[in-house]
This record gives structure tokens, C-alpha cells and sequence, in this order.
């Protein structure tokens, strides 16, 4: 019994502290928080050609992704994170998260997907 404890406070731990991949409908409803932060960590370029309004860009590519981000925005408040089509953002996510964000959500599909 104690083990089957300890495995299900490690787990629970686990979940508490992993990022959480969202989808569109909960990302916008995420949104209307007001001490949320949204993240894009996409390209220059790419922002160029449109973004989520009210969204911070911090390039995923740059070396100084982690430290930008941590000047940038505030660890106890939720970061709601997209890049292009969802890859890079599940990677910033989890950087997040080990740099000590407590809340960090990831949008699923990324801007390609994104409407208004």
C-alpha cells in the first residue's frame, strides 16, 4: 500500500508540473485571464506575417531564448505559448516549465491553425 502511495504522489507531482498542450477553444478562454501572458516563439519573419494580438515574441532560435524569457515574464503567472504549427512551442514549453514557470500552456496546431 505505501508503495502504490509513493508511485501516486510521484505521478500526481508530475502532472502538476508538465505543461499542458490546449486547444484553440481553451486557449481563447485562457486568454481572457488577465495576468496571462502570451508567448510567440516564432521567427521575425514569420511574426511579420501576423500574430496573435497581445502576444510577446521571443525567438525560439535565439541563444538567448531562456534568458529573454525569464526578463520578459513573470514565472507565477500563466504563459500561453504558440509558434507556428506546434512543434517549437512544446519544446519552449517544456524550457519553460524547467526554468521554473509555473503555468504553461501550449497551443495545440500552433498559429497555422489559429482563427479569430
Amino acid at each position: 500500500m505505501k508503495i502504490f502511495l509513493s508511485f501516486l504522489l510521484v505521478g500526481l507531482a508530475t502532472i502538476s508540473c508538465a505543461q499542458k498542450r490546449v486547444t484553440q477553444e481553451e486557449f481563447k478562454k485562457l486568454m481572457k485571464n488577465p495576468s496571462a501572458q502570451i508567448l510567440d516563439v516564432r521567427t521575425a519573419q514569420e511574426v511579420a506575417a501576423g500574430k496573435i494580438a497581445g502576444s510577446v515574441n521571443v525567438d525560439y532560435f535565439s541563444a538567448s531564448f531562456k534568458e529573454s524569457v525569464v526578463k520578459k515574464l513573470d514565472k507565477n503567472k500563466p504563459v500561453l505559448v504558440y509558434c507556428a504549427a506546434g512543434g517549437r512551442s512544446a519544446s519552449a514549453a517544456s524550457d519553460l516549465k524547467k526554468a521554473g514557470f509555473k503555468h504553461v500552456y501550449d497551443l495545440e496546431g500552433g498559429y497555422d491553425s489559429w482563427r479569430e
